[in-house]
């Protein structure tokens, strides 16, 4: 109950209390660490408490001592029964209790609780980022920077609140214990605390900065394994084991270089403040001795006065691998937020409202677009879809076909004109809900590591599994499905179909795609070479399914196979961003321009079209 009771006082789902977190590295911790600003609280009052314990033993050390001296060995428990119970009570009962409060704060509550909601906030807020986001990253390296970002902003500001109270708790007190003993014994304990900071100023910030580099590295490396891997049918299909290999090899090499780069820093700081602890410990014991051969001091002071700077000894090569660990974890977290703290590029306007498509119609007006060049990609494309009309798409390679669709999809933002459904502006209504009234069959259809059943319900996961099964069916799928297992032994629907579906062949993770979009059921259908991985008995079986699919909606499909759209009601002929031609397919081949040549290219020999 106790833990239970400490590891639900973190909402690790708790929604980010801003769009965007801050780009900087203190605005950033601060930007957490406020939302569990409680638990960070009582971990510091807890920590002075657990700090001044420790301190006060070193104490009860000396007294004791110094009492052992004054009394005879009869009396001693009789006359200072009191004071010894007390000394009892903090050390067999306080010190338990602070430090098991200390650790299920740290271990239940800040170590789990806060990772956890680092990191889901930084993924809901990267999921939000634009295509173009994740088509300029390894994905390797965006999924290692969100989990190594909560850990390390986690483990530094845990470090920082123990440090800080153990650095000021024992510099303090042991400056007012020495201080009642003799005044001098304070000043190698003073010359010690100059040094030590001099040299953690020093080194401190060539740790952090060396450690970004070494945590850039890291992340490049992990992203080019991640990268391999992910693409692995490419790696075997060119036998390209030993390319990938050194592909791998340098960055391993890049990554172990800067690693040595900052232990070099790490390995000097360490040498320098061993030999301050040196320095301290034999001049504050020295000293020591020298004012009790003067009786200057008692020899409980000496016992006080050793144990306490061994201590600190102990405690400054602790501090000093928690400052180095410190700076090493804020150096992960400025890498990260290379990644995290980018600006969302396609964003919802405030409040903005969902799309009600009624209709159909879609309409482009004077649609100019660019992938950050100097030329435009769509050039003021003016095209008007009437509700419930089928449009080819067609033209050569790099014409703007798929652009076309993406912008629909407002998966870029335009960078002039309308795009207008139902006459109201993509630009203005909720991304989301843009999305869930278009389904889309894309040519290299990609399906979730997860179950067959899991990847259908996509479409719509509301929908029963009545339902699910006839879509299954209109889509041909349920000719394979029934004979799918894994390696776990899931079979049918509930098979796993590996990364991006890799366990079907194409034509089958082409007929899934195709079930998902009919259970969708959306009012506008984007196509985009939808059976172009089918064979042609398959493509056969199911384009009646397609047939109805597409009654009732707008559809717009892209095909460089022309046989495929041949009977849609207008075909759109794009080159370089512009509508060069229009019209449907007899008037196109008699109009004898781009179309009827590509017509004339396909049926003379390359696909055989009757």
């Amino acid at each position: 109950m106790l833990y239970r009771r400490f590891e639900q006082l973190i909402d690790i789902f708790r929604e980010a209390p801003t769009e965007a977190p801050p780009g900087k590295v203190l605005p950033f911790y601060l930007y957490y660490m406020r939302q569990v600003w409680p638990s960070f609280a009582a971990l510091l009052v807890i920590g002075l408490i657990a700090s001044l314990i420790e301190v006060a033993m070193f104490s009860f050390l000396s007294r004791i001592i110094d009492l052992a001296q004054g009394t005879p060995n009869v009396n001693f428990f009789s006359q200072h029964s009191g004071e010894l119970i007390w000394m009892l009570v903090v050390v067999l009962l306080l010190r338990p209790i602070f430090f098991g409060l200390h650790d299920l704060l740290v271990h239940q509550t800040i170590n789990p609780g806060m990772t956890s909601l680092i990191r889901w906030q930084n993924h809901t807020y990267v999921l939000r980022q634009s295509l173009n986001f994740f088509q300029n990253d390894f994905a390797g390296r965006i999924a290692q920077r969100i989990m190594q970002t909560g850990n390390s902003l986690r483990d530094s500001a845990v470090q920082a609140v123990d440090a800080l109270w153990h650095v000021l708790i024992y510099a303090i007190t042991s400056l007012v214990l020495f201080a009642e003993a003799d005044w001098r014994l304070m000043l190698p304990l003073l010359v010690w605390i100059v040094g030590y900071i001099g040299a953690l100023c020093y080194y401190v910030p060539r740790v952090k900065a060396r450690s970004v580099v070494s945590s850039d590295a890291r992340s490049k490396l992990m992203g080019r394994i991640v990268d391999g891997y992910t693409n692995i049918t490419t790696l075997k299909l060119f036998a390209h084991t030993d390319h990938e290999q050194q592909y791998a090899r340098e960055a391993i090499r890049e990554q172990t270089e800067k690693t040595q780069l900052a232990s070099r820093v790490v390995t000097s700081m360490d040498v320098v403040i061993t030999s301050l602890n040196g320095l301290l410990v034999v001049t504050t014991t020295g000293l020591a001795l020298w004012l009790w051969t003067q009786s200057l001091i008692s020899v409980g002071a000496i016992a006080l006065a050793t144990g306490l700077v061994i201590r600190i000894v102990n405690m400054s090569g602790w501090i000093m691998w928690v400052v180095n660990g410190i700076f090493e974890n804020i150096g992960m977290v400025q890498d990260g937020l290379q990644t995290i703290a980018q600006p969302v590029t396609v964003r919802d306007q405030p409040n903005a409202p969902a799309l009600d498509v009624s209709r159909g119609a879609v309409h482009f007006h004077h649609v100019d677009f660019h992938y950050g060049k100097a030329s435009n990609v769509i050039q003021g494309l003016e095209l008007n879809i009437r509700p419930g009309e089928k449009i080819g798409l067609i033209g050569p390679s790099g014409a703007g076909k798929s652009t076309l669709v993406n912008l629909l999809l407002r998966l870029y933002d335009i960078h002039g004109g309308q795009i207008l459904i139902d006459d109201q502006d993509i630009a203005t209504v909720n991304q989301a809900s843009l999305r869930a009234q278009i389904g889309m069959i894309t040519q290299d259809t990609s399906l979730l590591h997860r179950s067959i059943r899991e990847n259908l319900l996509y479409g719509r996961p509301e929908a029963s599994e009545a339902e699910m099964r006839e879509a299954v069916r209109q889509a041909r799928a349920d000719e394979f499905i029934p004979q799918l297992s894994d390696a776990q032994g899931r079979t049918g629907f509930d098979a796993h179909v590996g990364e991006r579906g890799v366990k079907l062949s194409g034509g089958q993770r082409q007929r899934i795609a195709i079930a998902r979009v009919l259970l969708k059921n959306a009012p506008i259908l984007i196509m985009d070479e939808a059976t172009s991985a089918l064979d042609s008995e398959v493509e056969a079986a199911i384009q009646e399914s397609l047939e109805t699919l597409m009654q009732g909606k707008t559809v717009i499909a892209i095909a460089h196979r022309l046989s495929t759209i041949a009977r849609m009601d207008r075909l759109v002929v794009l080159d370089k961003g512009k509508i060069v031609e229009m019209g449907s397919h007899a008037e196109l081949l008699a109009h004898k321009g781009v179309y009827a040549r590509l017509w004339q290219h396909q049926t003379g020999g390359f696909v055989g079209i009757d």
